[in-house]
């Protein structure tokens, strides 16, 4: 992670994207979530579609920004960047238990505001976001909540991720308190269609 990732956070102005809001969402037990919306331009290319997108470990959601321009002035969709607790400007100390509480927040601040409540959600997870978004959509399919999960090279579980990314820690994987079970939930997640993604030049995620 970049040593200023918790100061540093690029702005979308600096991506050409002048008009955007700088949210602060408070969770049910009392951290305060950075977060960026992008409204999509209002063009023959809107869909009525919004993005909520959790980002990779390293990092902050100014470092995808760029990812969110692509869905916004490509393909014509509200962005809604959520910042885990402890990363950014977030408040808070990261742990599955409190990001799975991150994203849960943020897809009900999605369907309670007024402009998007009414939109189709897709749910976007790169690498760790990828855990956070299955968890997400395995928890809330069943209303009927979340349109579309895309998967971008997004690991198995933490203890199957450490072998390969820390080799010398490979015999304590099964200590990982962290356990970010994937595999397990991808296959009950059965009512909304997933996109998977995946680079073979990952030296993280194989």
């Amino acid at each position: 992670m970049p040593p200023t990732a918790r100061s540093d956070v690029p702005r979308p102005p600096q991506f050409d994207i002048p008009f955007y809001e700088d949210l602060s969402i408070p969770t049910p037990d009392g951290e305060s979530l950075s977060a960026f919306y992008i409204r999509a331009p209002k063009t023959p290319l809107f869909r009525n579609i919004t993005v909520l997108m959790f980002h990779g470990n390293a990092g902050n959601i100014g470092h995808r920004i760029p990812i969110a321009k692509v869905f916004q002035q490509s393909l014509g969709c509200n962005v809604l960047m959520l910042e885990y607790r402890g990363y950014g400007l977030s408040t808070g100390t990261p742990d599955e238990q409190g990001l799975v509480l991150d994203a849960q927040t943020a897809l009900e601040y999605l369907l309670q505001r007024a402009d998007t409540r009414d939109t189709r959600v897709v749910v976007y997870g790169q690498s760790l976001g990828g855990a956070v978004g299955v968890q997400l959509v395995a928890r809330n399919q069943k209303y009927n909540e979340v349109s579309g999960l895309i998967l971008e090279n997004t690991f198995t579980s933490m203890r199957k991720l450490i072998p390969s990314a820390i080799p010398p820690a490979r015999y304590l994987a099964r200590l990982c308190h962290q356990v970010w079970p994937t595999d397990d939930t991808i296959p009950t997640i059965k009512e909304v269609p997933i996109l998977f993604l995946s680079g073979l030049e990952d030296e993280i995620v194989p």
